[in-house]
């Protein structure tokens, strides 16, 4: 596939890059010299200085001939400009990076894709929503939601009061038959290899598991881990950018009680005036004395999204040596993301990652309808459509040759989600979830062709 990205920032470089690594055709354009040259040199791609707007440039990266077109600029004007251009001289696709989160709300009445923008992506939202996600399932490391949540990854380290630790798959199905949900990936304890677990997969504790659920299998979860679930309502966050800002809106329309903490005092003064619901404290949230005057201790949850990585890593060890059981930390640095249980924090959050996950279905074979990769771990959670033309609809899920390496975590028909076993058969219309290793993607992609 020939894709052309426009902009070498953060998410630039870190889509060019992973897409480079799926051995697509990869063209980067930027103005800015220095991030090409690094670009140039640690990636295949091809790299061209020059405006993202200029009509000249994109007819230089062969606009004509792409089928993807991203621009993910630090600028929205840019990106959607960029946008429309591309899709004029022939781009088949186009996605604009936006920070404006009304643009979203308001695609449909708007009517982007009418002037050439396929779709829409705001980093800082997606990561605003994964925290209220993370909050709402507050015993998991990390969720995500399919079709407004018929089906919930979660996932969990199991502790030697779970109940099925030293069980494999088949003995704890046959223990617990009715329950709605099936583990889909498995990371050992101290290792970074990823088990698809099969039947005779066996649980041990300190194991990272992904578990797909069904509607009442997040409750089933926590019970039969051996966690106690603790409703959450009083959040700490430190920072005021458009992440804490967003994070702050959304969990006091849901009632939560929200305390900000922003340094800069202007700042501090305009979100006092756009957040009437929150406690917004000018301070610094790195000075433990004012966390505790503002008595830390009794947080349900903290999360620091500030501009630096560091701040909020450490900010949230200090959470959690005052109490606090719920943290999660913003981080630009993916090798930081990689220690995420190491360091002590429950979930590290990186919008680089959230961004690709979003804009990756669209490099996928057959109908992909969400895309995740996850966390720390070396598999990706792909929800296809199944159309009349798909192979999956010819057999049952057992009599399926489907890759040992690839599972079907997930069944969504008539909007309810299904935890399918090997008689299920899947039917035209159905929207299926498949957790897959890398190396088994483009088999798996061939039953939904």
């Amino acid at each position: 596939m020939k894709i052309i990205i426009a902009g070498a920032g953060e998410v630039g470089f870190h889509l060019a890059k992973l897409l480079s690594y799926e051995s697509q055709e990869i063209t980067l354009i930027d103005i800015n010299k220095e991030s090409l040259s690094y670009a140039n040199d640690h990636l295949d791609i091809r790299v061209i200085r020059g405006d993202v707007t200029s009509i000249a440039i994109l007819k230089e990266a062969r606009i004509n001939t792409a089928e993807l077109f991203i621009a993910v600029t630090s600028s929205e004007t840019t990106n959607i400009t960029a946008c429309v251009l591309a899709k004029q001289l022939g781009a088949k696709r186009t996605i604009a990076r936006i920070s404006n989160s009304e643009f979203i709300d308001q695609k449909d009445e708007v009517g982007f894709t009418k002037f050439g923008i396929d779709e829409l992506i705001s980093p800082e939202l997606l990561a605003a929503s994964e925290i209220e996600l993370l909050l709402n399932q507050y015993g998991f490391n990390d969720s995500y939601e399919f079709e407004k949540g018929a089906l919930t990854m979660l996932s969990l380290r199991l502790s030697r009061t779970a109940t099925f630790i030293d069980k494999t798959v088949r003995e704890a199905a046959q223990v617990f038959p009715e329950l709605h949900f099936v583990p889909i990936a498995i990371q050992r304890f101290g290792t970074q290899y990823t088990i698809i677990p099969r039947g005779d997969t066996q649980f041990k504790e300190g194991d990272k598991v992904v578990f797909m659920t069904s509607k009442g299998g997040d409750d089933e979860l926590i019970e039969l881990s051996g966690k106690i679930k603790a409703e959450v309502k009083n959040v700490m966050i430190l920072g005021g950018s458009n992440i804490g800002q967003k994070t702050a809106s959304d969990l006091c329309e849901n009632k939560f009680n929200v305390k900000l903490i922003e340094n800069d005092k202007e700042t501090a003064f305009d979100l006092a005036d756009d957040l009437p619901n929150a406690l917004v404290i000018n301070g610094d949230g790195r000075n433990v004395d004012l966390l505790e005057e503002e008595n830390i201790n009794e947080m349900d949850a903290f999360i620091s999204v500030t501009g630096n990585s560091e701040t909020n890593i450490m900010s949230c060890l200090v959470a959690k040596s005052k109490g606090v059981k719920k943290t999660i930390a913003l981080v630009e640095n993916m090798d930081y993301y990689q220690l995420s249980h190491s360091i002590g924090i429950d979930t590290l959050i990186n919008k680089k990652l959230l961004a690709a996950n979003n804009i990756f279905r669209y490099i996928r074979k057959g109908k992909v309808v969400a895309m995740t990769k996850l966390s720390n771990m070396n598999a990706e959670l792909l929800e296809f459509e199944v159309t009349s033309k798909s192979k999956i609809t010819r057999k049952r899920i057992k009599d399926l040759d489907f890759p040992r390496s690839a599972i079907i975590g997930g069944v969504i028909r008539d909007e309810k989600g299904i935890i399918p076993l090997g008689d299920f058969q899947v039917e035209v219309g159905d929207k299926v979830v498949v957790c897959s290793l890398p190396r088994s993607i483009s088999k798996v992609e061939k039953f939904f062709f």
